[in-house]
């Protein structure tokens, strides 16, 4: 797919979600909150219920690492917290679950939210990075960057491209900004990964597994970015299995069994 297209396609959408702001719920202090958290997942006999009952909240600037062995159910409150799934409504028995679940994002109760709706404020407030950089290969690094700016379309293509290319710079690629994503380092990748998350200027960064699949090096280099960004004001949330990773973080949740078993302040940071 062409750059153009992906420019041309992103307007499109752009005016389609342009109406959901007149319905989004005023904003409250909180950034993400999750009341009586359900997912339940597959169907029948092969249902498993992996969140069961979770509460939580996360403030401006914060810096919060989620632990817990696979299978605790942190990767599935991620991408709840973010928007990227809705909870489930009904148990296995089939009874609803009361109170009803629900994911606020910046205050916006996203069960009142259609899918373009919620599309439009999670691309407006959330940034994501993923284990895996999901770049595309045919772009560079500076288009890759730029691609949720097209698609949200609050800068044109110029100004798009002059702040991807500040966020590359800043993030030590400033040489590779033309260089396409299929001839980056694996390290260098995750780099690309983490400026395109934050091309919106998100208020929260949620991050899954980010250094996963780095050697212990470049995981080092994103342990620093993340301290960095952080120390600026920026909100994360973190997925990990890197203890020395997530007690970097200023707040540590550990998981067990779908639900939240310790939620704890790291050396009194905040």
């Amino acid at each position: 797919m062409a750059l153009i297209d992906v420019m041309e396609k992103a307007e499109s959408e752009k005016r389609q979600a342009a109406t959901a702001v007149a319905v989004v719920s005023a904003p409250s202090k909180a950034l993400l909150e999750a009341h009586n958290l359900h997912r339940l997942l597959g169907t029948g006999d092969a249902a498993a219920h992996i969140l069961q009952g979770v509460d939580l909240r996360i403030d401006q600037r914060e810096y919060v690492s989620i632990v817990g062995a696979s299978g605790s159910g942190k990767s599935t409150l991620l991408y709840l917290l973010g928007g990227l799934d809705r909870p489930s409504k009904s148990g296995i028995d089939g009874q609803p679950f009361n109170p009803p679940s629900t994911i606020c994002i910046a205050g916006h109760n996203t069960a009142e939210l259609s899918d373009a709706e919620l599309a439009l404020v999670r691309n407006e407030k959330v940034g994501f990075v993923f284990q895996f950089h999901y770049l595309l290969k045919e772009f560079t690094a500076q288009e890759n960057v730029a691609l949720p700016m097209f698609k949200l379309a609050r800068l044109n293509r110029s100004e798009a491209m002059d702040r991807a290319a500040a966020l590359l710079k800043r993030l030590g690629l400033n040489d590779k900004l033309r260089r396409r994503a299929n001839r980056l380092s694996g390290g260098e990748q995750q780099r690309v990964a983490i400026a395109r998350a934050l091309a919106n200027e998100p208020q929260v960064l949620l991050a899954d597994e980010p250094t996963g699949n780095l050697d212990r090096r470049n995981g080092e280099l994103v342990a620093d970015i993340f301290a960095e960004l952080h120390h600026g004001g920026q909100a994360i949330v973190m997925v990990t299995h890197d203890i020395a990773l997530a007690n970097r973080a200023a707040r540590k949740i550990t998981m067990e069994d779908g639900q939240v078993i310790a939620d704890e302040m790291m050396n009194g940071r905040r």
